[in-house]
């Protein structure tokens, strides 16, 4: 589609969008004065006007040459205002149902007798229902409140998840292993080092034993990570760092000028984790020792069992040879994987580490009461310890965001596990 009927497309759906929803701001200020009419028309429609040219501007522009900012929080704060009208327009609808019910009505009652000298009324004019026009620019503030809330304080708002497993086959040498989990840390979408900075600063002081990092360290290319470099080098554990990739770590969701400059970008990133004195684990398994005791840690590439991601990991591989470990951790980003294949068939694997999901950054936990997001209808398991006979998995929300720069209900993770025999 050419560059210009694209243009063309997204301003007149825009503006009948606009259109429509304005009939409610029309009728929440009719009896107000008209200084607020005014300021009510210029300001709705300017923002029209600049989401217009907001959402234009990858049409015209390379999305990634365009200025962090915009990419991250302009475009956020549109697509946020455009989905909050969405949730108010229901309420208009419902009002233009209700309206077209009393108009059709209209026809089978008799009107009322016209008093002289009174001009005539059209019986079958029908008014739009005021209360719910206040409903409807209301329930589009409500979300919109949130959504502003969520990136101000809950993008940044970083929770420590404490949780303990049992592994009757842990080597009482491990009895009490500390692990902090991180992941999706999407340095792509920091405009700044301060949150990371805070957010490693928790994780220092957790006394981790052994640090895992379960994937998305960048949104799409390795360069994202490199003002972060410092901050995430900082992330250290007496017993080692280990990682292992997610799904947007291959760069496979942007175009590159060549399939070189796309296996280039992935080789600067895992030389990225060696240089931050992470190993990354890429389909293999390594040991951990403590004392004279040794149990197995499994690292595979992305391997997704939804919504076609791809399955770069290769379990098989990464497995063989680690019969001989009392127990076994394994590291695989899409939690997806666990449900699909690990439980089917690599019932020895104790504990799966995840992330992916982010807990679609949205969602209400009350702990005890209620564990609910929309990512719960594309995934099984999503967020925190899910079992399944003598099988775990810890889903971690993720520490950064991607998409919309904040969180509202499903705050960022930093997990600290203890593993214990008994």
């Amino acid at each position: 589609m050419a560059t210009g009927l694209r243009i063309l497309i997204i301003g007149v759906l825009l503006f009948l969008f606009d259109l429509y929803f304005y009939q409610s701001i029309k009728t929440v200020l009719a009896n107000s004065s008209g200084f607020k009419k005014n300021l009510a028309f210029f300001s709705y429609w300017g923002f029209t006007i600049f989401s217009f040219v907001i959402f234009a501007m990858p049409a015209l522009f390379t999305f990634n040459d365009l200025p962090k900012f915009i990419r991250i929080y302009v475009f956020s704060f549109v697509i946020m205002v455009i989905i909050s009208k969405l949730i108010g327009t229901t309420f208009i609808l419902i009002d233009d149902i209700i309206r077209l019910f009393r108009w059709i009505a209209s026809y089978f009652t008799k009107p009322p007798e016209i008093v002289s000298n009174e001009l005539a009324v059209n019986p079958h004019s029908i008014s739009r229902l005021r209360f719910l026009n206040i409903v409807a620019v209301g329930m589009t503030a409500l979300p919109f409140a949130s959504f502003i809330y969520g990136m101000v304080k809950g993008a940044f708002d970083y929770k420590v998840h404490k949780v303990k497993v049992v592994l009757p086959n842990l080597p009482s040498e491990f009895n009490g292993l500390k692990i902090v989990q991180i992941s999706d840390i999407h340095s792509g979408s920091f405009v700044s080092t301060s949150p990371l900075e805070a957010a490693v600063k928790i994780v220092m002081e957790q006394n981790a034993d052994v640090i895992f990092f379960t994937g998305d360290l960048v949104n799409n290319e390795s360069k994202e990570v490199l003002p972060f470099f410092d901050v995430l080098k900082k992330v250290q554990a007496p017993m080692g760092v280990y990682s292992t990739l997610g799904n947007h770590d291959y760069g496979d969701y942007i175009t590159w000028e060549s399939q070189a400059a796309k296996s280039q970008n992935l080789e600067d990133l895992k030389n990225t984790h060696a240089a931050l004195g992470w190993k990354l684990l890429m389909n293999e398994h390594v040991a951990l020792k403590r004392e004279e005791s040794e149990i197995a840690l499994i690292g595979i590439e992305n391997w997704g069992g939804n919504l076609n991601f791809p399955k770069y990991g290769d379990m098989k591989k990464a497995h063989a040879g680690t019969e001989k470990y009392p127990v076994k951790l394994l590291l695989s980003h899409d939690p997806s994987h666990w449900n699909m294949q690990v439980t089917e068939e690599f019932k020895d694997v104790d504990i799966t580490f995840s992330g992916h999901t982010h807990g679609f950054q949205f969602g209400i936990e009350i702990p005890g009461l209620i564990k609910w997001s929309p990512s719960q209808f594309v995934y099984k398991q999503w967020a925190g310890l899910y079992s399944k006979e003598k099988q775990h998995l810890y889903v971690n929300r993720g520490l950064g965001f991607l998409g919309y720069p904040g969180r509202v209900g499903i705050m960022p993770e930093i997990t600290v596990m203890e593993l214990y025999n008994a």
